[in-house]
């Protein structure tokens, strides 16, 4: 066993790297995600293939290997709508748990999935202490209108050992862009995915029609999985894998934006959250049209 074969063939720099197939993908993953690889192999994985870059196959491979593997939640009622948060705030609040609670508060069960990446960053999981959530120590059983916080630890302990390595190498690796991909959930379920450059749009969407996805896709507020309260971005399902576009960008210059709270730490952003649901501040565009897109993708599996 063992994955210097593979280092050997992604190793070679961008231009003279070869593609992993499906298969020895799954299989290199499966390797890092057991433990049963040295630190040292570990970092010439994640530093190869930052610099090669990973294609669809290779990516929904690793996908393979992770869900064979995770922690799934266990089956709702109705179909759980997942939101990966991950990036966190560092110019804009980060406002993934209020898209979270607007969505339990329609009744869908919802699964929030992260675990902090960046230390200068606010994470949904502060806010979310902010709000008196607390993050879960098992996976809980989801009742309709139920939200949750797991830390990635709870879906796969290697997961969040592989996200770590950014904090000693200063470097994103496949896992940042496999965890806005994986499925956690054994029954029905949408994933809400999210991407920060043009580039992750076109292979997230190549993944998510490789592996026959059920997903919404958008360019998220600073990577995280909510629309942009400013300007309502596009936004995709993928049906089966099939990518239907269900909301066109918007163009032009902003008229007017919305009332943000000036600081972006967990206190204030918590409570600009509990005054948009009391309804003492109004709820952004942007983000009323992607409760409505979930909302009647969810109806409409």
């Amino acid at each position: 066993m063992g994955i210097s074969q593979y280092i050997r063939e992604i190793g070679r720099g961008k231009d003279g790297a070869r593609a992993l197939t499906r298969e020895q993908a799954a299989d290199l993953f499966g390797q890092v995600l057991d433990g049963s690889v040295s630190d040292l192999e570990i970092g010439g994985f994640c530093l190869a293939m930052r610099i090669k870059g990973e294609t669809p196959e290779e990516m929904a491979g690793f996908l393979d290997a992770t869900h064979a593997r995770l922690n799934r939640l266990p089956a709702t009622e109705r179909p759980a709508v997942v939101l990966p948060s991950y990036n966190g705030a560092r110019k804009l609040p980060v406002l993934t748990p209020l898209l979270a609670l607007l969505l339990a508060r329609h009744g869908l069960p919802v699964l929030v999935h992260g675990t902090p990446t960046e230390t200068r960053r606010v994470c949904s999981s502060e806010v979310f202490e902010a709000l008196g959530i607390r993050p879960e120590t098992a996976l809980p059983q989801l009742a309709p209108g139920q939200l949750a916080y797991a830390p990635t630890e709870l879906l796969h302990p290697g997961l969040k050992r592989l996200l770590d390595v950014r904090r000693a190498v200063g470097l994103r690796n496949s896992a940042h862009s496999l965890v806005k991909l994986m499925n956690p959930c054994a029954g029905p379920s949408l994933i809400v995915g999210s991407y920060t450059h043009p580039e992750y749009a076109l292979s997230m969407t190549a993944t998510f029609e490789l592996v026959g996805a059920h997903a919404l896709l958008l360019r998220g507020t600073e990577g995280e999985p909510v629309a942009d309260a400013r300007r309502t971005p596009q936004m995709d399902v993928f049906r089966d894998g099939r990518r239907i576009c269900v909301q066109e960008a918007q163009g032009g210059s902003l008229a007017n934006l919305p009332e943000l709270p000036k600081a972006i730490d967990a206190a204030s952003t918590a409570t600009y959250i509990q005054a948009v649901l009391e309804g003492s501040l109004p709820l952004p565009a942007p983000i009323a049209l992607q409760v409505e897109h979930i909302l009647h993708e969810v109806s409409a599996s």
